[in-house]
């Protein structure tokens, strides 16, 4: 298994006069850098990934439309990587493609008026290493897969539109399927290796597949295009640096439709996205329990800014995987129509790793049951599998700030351990329209401060309708 990419200073340099270096020789005029100097916390440049100005179209590959295709995508994947790079054009139509696995500065470009569907085949993904809600296993590929590349991208106004008949068939939590997160379960607790944790060698495990997963890969672009529907996660940024995602248009309303999962990653950019999801919109995570200690990568240094979001069950969510530590997470000029939660901290006794520096500012939300809140006892995810071994989860210096709520359930409901309290919680000038049940509750924490929680008519957001 290929080594992480590094965080340190001398990598992002390295990183930046690399992708520099190939912008040049791929006659782009210059590398596009993103600087965040604004940021709550100390955040490097993000270099956006170039491409030569080379095409490889997969009609030219024998790509036709409404055959599937995989074999002319994995063909001209080949060949653009090959030649140095390029695009792998998808024109307008609608194609019908399995498995999609990226090479090294390969751009997916989905032409205007472009339709990418996926068969739900279990059959057209192979197994690969890949991971389940926060435990690293192989398991059919995402629909797109990236594992070490380099400098790659999903850009261009096309739709990414997987077929969902069958694969919702594998919503339901048979007896079969729970075996096998049991498996998982003590996998994981016991450290077996992970070439063993194999779930298509057991009997209906119905593990659905990513859509989109990019897997210890460096510098990734996801640009301007729409995606509707997903089987599981819809973008996994797992164990990878440099991402940027922005401008797209999603909306996905089956199970475990998380929006973004960003895992063990570091220096991500997250802006001017549109998100209806059926579960979490944006999430920061980083392993489950001993694999998440095993793997012991911190997700770090994300921002998201200038994000709407339709439904979604939190607008921001920290966990509830994050036993490898969160830190350094700013969400700013963000909105929700409805939400369970706009900033949400979720932990539970096996987790362990640690959360810290979490900013939220200058967010709105219409409808919710909790405005801000930390819970520390989390055990929905498989609670019935015996404790291992307990480790507490250190939150501190977490801030919600300039934010508004129409209407809630509880404004502030902060459910700290008490072996372990949260401290350094800040929340200041936070407007709430109506509270049902409580403006603030607040068990086993310290040092908090609140400064302007306050019931007040707040403008709900813009109304942003389904597409």
């Amino acid at each position: 298994m290929m080594e992480a990419v590094s965080g340190t200073k001398v990598f992002c340099a390295a990183v930046l006069t690399a992708l520099c270096a190939f912008a040049n020789a791929a006659g782009s005029c210059r590398a596009e850098v993103v600087k965040i100097d604004d940021a709550p916390f100390e955040m490097s440049p993000i270099v956006v990934p170039q491409f030569p100005e080379r095409d490889f179209s997969i009609a030219d590959f024998g790509a036709e439309e409404g055959v599937k295709a995989t074999g002319a995508f994995a063909a001209a994947m080949e060949e653009c990587a090959k030649a140095g790079g390029g695009r792998v054009v998808v024109p307008k139509g609608r194609w019908l493609t399995g498995a999609v696995r990226f090479r090294d500065n390969c751009n997916l470009y989905l032409a205007e008026g472009a339709t990418l569907e996926f068969t739900d085949d279990p059959a057209d993904y192979p197994e690969v290493f890949t991971t389940w809600e926060g435990i690293e296993c192989y398991n059919h590929s995402p629909l797109l897969y990236a594992f070490g590349v380099t400098n790659v991208a999903i850009t261009g106004s096309g739709t990414l539109a997987p077929r969902m008949e069958f694969w919702r068939t594998w919503f339901k939590r048979l007896p079969e399927h729970m075996k096998a997160t049991e498996h998982l379960y003590f996998w994981c607790s016991t450290n077996a290796p992970v070439e063993a944790r194999r779930l298509l060698a057991l009997d209906r495990a119905h593990m659905r597949p990513h859509l989109i997963q990019f897997n210890r890969c460096a510098n990734v672009l996801l640009d301007g295009f729409r995606i509707r529907e997903s089987p599981f996660w819809m973008i996994h940024l797992y164990h990878s640096e440099n991402c940027v995602v922005r401008n797209l248009d999603t909306c996905a309303h089956g199970q475990n439709n998380d929006g973004v999962d960003v895992e063990s990653t570091r220096n991500v950019l997250v802006e001017k996205c549109r998100f209806d999801q059926g579960d979490d919109g944006i999430v920061v995570k980083s392993g489950r329990n001993a694999d998440g200690w095993r793997v012991g990568r911190p997700s770090e240094n994300v921002v998201v800014r200038d994000c709407d979001m339709v439904e979604s069950h939190s607008l921001l969510g920290i966990g509830s995987e994050l036993s490898g530590g969160i830190r350094n997470v700013w969400m700013t000029r963000c909105t929700v129509s409805n939400t369970f939660g706009m900033l949400r901290i979720k932990t539970g006794p096996r987790r362990g790793g640690f959360v810290e520096n979490i900013r939220m500012d200058n967010c709105r939300g219409r409808k919710m049951l909790r405005t801000f809140s930390i819970f520390t006892q989390y055990r929905a995810q498989w609670g019935s599998f015996p404790d291992f071994e307990l480790r507490r989860t250190a939150i501190s210096d977490i801030e919600i700030a300039d934010c508004e709520a129409e209407e809630c359930e509880y404004g502030v409901l902060l459910d700290g351990d008490p072996l372990l309290p949260p401290s350094g919680i800040r929340v200041r000038n936070l407007k709430i329209g109506k509270a049902t049940r409580s403006l603030s509750e607040i068990r086993n924490c310290l040092d908090v401060s609140v400064d302007g929680l306050r019931l007040a008519p707040a403008p709900s957001p813009a109304k942003m309708p389904r597409k």
